[in-house]
């Protein structure tokens, strides 16, 4: 259960003013000394993260926060760091000190509602006064659910877990597969792993092992090949596979070696369909066609790899970009979760399949692209849209697929 991606997780952020008790609740609700607990106000300063088990619900990720009272220079970058945890949290805890209710609070229930994310509120500290009733009425006029805890001494605490277990959001229950419902049971895809310096010796990258795993659980076949090794097994099969998903960074020769009538993709649009918005991704690859020399592209990775050479998000993505728009483009990277804020300034941004994130996350960046009116394309759509095969890699996906043929009539015409 440790090893769990975080990807896979139920992200519950615990959000609230400084000195409220938020890692008291989190010291309570994983019975361990999480995160460290002061009468000074600000004792949190960067995101804790603590990954878990919840029965019923199964693996989650805890996130303490700073406050969001902070103040300062210093207190405002911490505040930054909380909003960042927002983009990322499927469930929110708001912890208030004994009926301090107020415009931080108020500000928040609010905003979490824009931003469709479940909330729970916990009135800590619950000895020293009870919330006002017109508080709590309001709270449950909005169906908000809310419970009374004295953390240090564990009181209330099984009635929070049991608030939060109703409060997970339904998507989270019902987490889209990535590629099994693709290839049906009895079925075989077969995946073309590229070994390179970026999966190291002895183990496989995670994409690779999550599509594996999805595959097993909707009692599919999986067969693990090389590129170089793709044509000969083709060879051998008495009937064509269901799928053949390649690494982005070898589609042209997987395109080459895979028979039309088969449907082929790769593990970066996979995960573009499973954490994100494919028709938003398609509308972003097809924007290449608008980059001139000189304009700015953000790369977006979701993990902090330590970049290697020939690395895909800082050499090769801009070297197909270059070629295919005939002059030299700007180029800005980010890692993890930061992500700028004027997101005005760029012609494109190009995110990673972010394996490593849950699926809110991916959809708190496409938003903001959408809100700051950026395309935002994929690794693995912006490789194939790039080498000419946009339309055999987006096959497997219909809807997908007619929202490029749309788009490329519309383009072409004259009105």
């Amino acid at each position: 259960m440790r090893n769990t991606p975080k990807g896979f997780r139920l992200h519950i952020g615990l959000f609230g003013r400084r000195n409220a008790g938020k890692s008291s609740i989190l010291n309570a609700l994983t019975r361990q000394q999480v995160s460290i607990v002061s009468d000074v106000a600000g004792t949190t300063t960067d995101p804790v993260e603590k990954p878990m088990e919840l029965l019923p619900l199964g693996p989650v990720l805890f996130i303490d926060t700073a406050g969001i009272d902070d103040c300062g220079a210093l207190g405002q970058q911490r505040v930054e760091r909380t909003r960042q945890v927002l983009d990322r949290t499927d469930l929110a805890l708001l912890v208030v000190d004994a009926g301090q209710w107020g415009p931080f609070e108020s500000g928040m229930v609010e905003e979490l509602a824009e931003r469709d994310v479940p909330v729970v509120v916990v009135f800590n500290k619950d000895d020293l006064g009870p919330p006002g009733e017109e508080v709590t009425a309001g709270l449950d006029r909005a169906k908000i659910a809310w419970v009374r805890t004295v953390a240090p001494d564990g009181q209330g605490v099984d009635a929070l877990r049991e608030a939060l277990i109703r409060a997970v959001p339904e998507e989270f229950l019902r987490t889209p597969p990535i590629v099994a419902d693709l290839v049906g049971p009895g079925e075989l895809a077969v995946l073309v792993v590229p070994i390179d310096l970026e999966a190291p010796k002895g183990r496989l990258i995670l994409p690779q092992v999550q599509t594996i795993r999805d595959l097993l659980d909707g009692d599919a076949y999986a067969l693990v090949v090389k590129e170089r090794e793709l044509r000969d097994a083709l060879g051998r099969f008495d009937r064509p596979p269901a799928l053949v998903v390649t690494d982005s960074q070898a589609f042209l020769k997987v395109a080459s070696d895979t028979p039309l009538d088969v449907p082929m993709t790769s593990f970066s649009i996979l995960f573009a369909r499973q954490k994100g918005d494919l028709s938003q991704f398609v509308e972003g690859a097809m924007a290449i066609e608008r980059l001139r020399p000189g304009d700015r592209v953000l790369l977006a990775e979701a993990c902090t790899h330590h970049p290697i050479t020939d690395d895909i998000g800082r050499v090769k993505i801009p070297r197909w970009l270059r070629q295919y728009v005939g002059g030299e483009l700007k180029f800005t990277t980010t890692q993890g979760h930061d992500f700028p804020n004027d997101l005005e300034q760029f012609q494109l941004v190009v995110h990673c399949g972010a394996c490593m994130w849950n699926r809110r996350e991916m959809l708190s960046r496409l938003t903001q692209c959408r809100r700051a009116g950026v395309f935002v394309a994929n690794y693995g759509m912006t490789i194939a849209y790039t080498l000419g095969i946009f339309d055999r890699a987006l096959g497997p996906f219909p809807d997908a697929l007619e929202t490029y043929r749309r788009g490329k009539i519309k383009s072409a015409d004259p009105k």
